[in-house]
């Protein structure tokens, strides 16, 4: 690491930058390798090579304002009301509003704030966890409202990386038919994306109490030696034809 400190003092800035990308992909390239030369190998299951981990992410709206009006299109209130409840649902932090200030957008904008504070209060969000902050209009261009919360996000990957290769090779990878370094990072990226709640990867959700009208009737039947079974009359009404009787 000296020689190199050493080397780059000595060079114009482009050599410089080339000795370090050389450096880079070395470091890279022997990542791999031991100090005494021998190659590490990595975990044979795929969900020690491509872990899924939690990180917080911001959830956006943006809620696009006009000069001549001001309030909420009928589909723009449908998307601040989901955007209240996701917040309910799966928010971390509080709701930051990013106001557009400046740019003859001073009057829409309030109005259009008013109305989104509104359905905020109907839907129960407190005023508490409401911040409001301005941002500069950005002019020429279409001025938006952004709405804005953290939740709990799940990651996996990158993809995509193969440092060694497939064909026959010297390497005991190759002659211990191991899986390749890629396997199980698709599964894994897409698992992370599609899970509705990021925390039941992690552990259990609370169990909720049993429903005991339905309980009760099915024991007392028991009790008495009658079938607990569930009588559903008039299920052949909807039947549009006899036809295999």
């Amino acid at each position: 690491m000296i020689k190199i400190r050493r080397a780059i003092a000595g060079t114009s800035g482009k050599s410089a930058l080339r000795i370090l990308a050389v450096a880079g992909i070395a470091a890279m390239l022997g990542g791999c390798y031991g100090m005494d030369g021998t190659k590490i190998a990595y975990p044979e299951d795929y969900r020690l090579r491509h872990p899924i981990t939690l990180k917080e992410g911001k959830h956006t709206v943006e809620v696009f304002l006009s000069r001549n009006r001001g309030g909420l299109a009928p589909a723009q209130r449908a998307d601040v009301l989901a955007f209240a409840q996701g917040w309910k649902h799966e928010g971390s932090s509080g709701i930051v509003i990013d106001v557009p200030r400046g740019g003859g957008m001073n009057r829409a904008a309030a109005d259009t704030l008013h109305e989104i504070r509104s359905i905020f209060a109907a839907v129960g969000i407190p005023r508490s966890a409401i911040y409001v902050r301005g941002y500069p209009s950005p002019g020429v261009s279409l001025a938006t409202i952004r709405l804005n919360y953290l939740k709990l996000t799940a990651h996996a990957g990158p993809c995509g990386l193969w440092p060694d290769d497939l064909g026959p090779t010297v390497d005991d990878q190759y002659n211990e038919n191991r899986s390749y370094w890629n396997f199980g990072c698709a599964n894994q990226r897409n698992l992370a994306s599609m899970v509705d709640n990021p925390a039941d990867l992690v552990q259990p959700r609370g169990e909720t109490p049993a429903y005991e009208p339905r309980r009760t009737v099915v024991i007392d039947k028991y009790r008495k030696g009658t079938s607990p079974s569930g009588a559903y009359d008039g299920i052949d009404k909807a039947k549009i034809s006899d036809l295999g009787k």
